[in-house]
């Protein structure tokens, strides 16, 4: 009898372990609309496998929304060009490029394929900024177009947590027009936001253009 219980015990024991571990996001969490993806993606957590095995793990704090060609502060604005073309692609993939000739920054795709539209991770915890962020987790355009829901190489993570977050404009689209350089389609943990000016809290609503 108290073997059966311990071995009960023992499945309750791992199961609990396998409901609370981090979960890989899929397809599924990708494809929605960009205003749901990029705000659902603050506080999961952007992992990235070094070619020596090591991870590196950290939760994400900022993103901002680009959605479609009808964007201005969007790269689809130009329509499908080579550069742009990982835009373009089904949900979950990943468009990384590189920044006035200096910094890599990491998108992730959203959408249904030729529906161009993608969260910029602009913060993880201890790297505020998307250029910082990427220089320490070592991700540049070899990874662009990646598969972010089966690569083991660069993946994101959901752990259950649910911040709250703020929302504010987006930051370095000074060439859209001033429709799109107002919304408020960037969001901040509140962590985060502390280091910026802010705009107004927000509790897991949903935001719309």
């Amino acid at each position: 009898m108290q073997k059966r219980n311990a071995s009960v015990l023992l499945f309750i024991f791992i199961l609990l372990i396998f409901m609370t571990a981090p979960k890989r996001l899929d397809s599924d969490f990708y494809t929605r609309d960009v205003l749901d993806v990029a705000p659902d993606l603050i506080g999961k957590i952007l992992v990235r496998r070094l070619p020596t095995g090591e991870e590196l793990r950290y939760r994400i704090t900022e993103t901002e929304a680009y959605r479609g060609v009808e964007d201005t502060g969007c790269h689809a604005k130009a329509g499908k060009t080579k550069r742009t073309e990982t835009l373009y692609m089904k949900g979950g993939h990943a468009y990384i490029y590189l920044c006035y000739g200096v910094h890599h920054l990491i998108n992730a795709v959203t959408g249904q394929e030729e529906q161009p539209q993608a969260a910029l991770i602009r913060g993880v915890e201890e790297y505020y900024g998307p250029g910082r962020l990427t220089k320490a987790m070592q991700i540049t355009k070899e990874l662009n177009a990646i598969d972010l829901t089966a690569s083991d190489e660069i993946w994101i993570e959901d752990d259950g947590t649910l911040p709250d977050y703020v929302t504010g404009k987006r930051i370095g689209i000074d060439y859209a027009d001033e429709y799109y350089r107002n919304i408020e389609w960037r969001f901040t943990a509140p962590s985060a936001a502390k280091q910026k000016k802010t705009v107004r809290v927000k509790r897991n609503k949903e935001v719309t253009p």
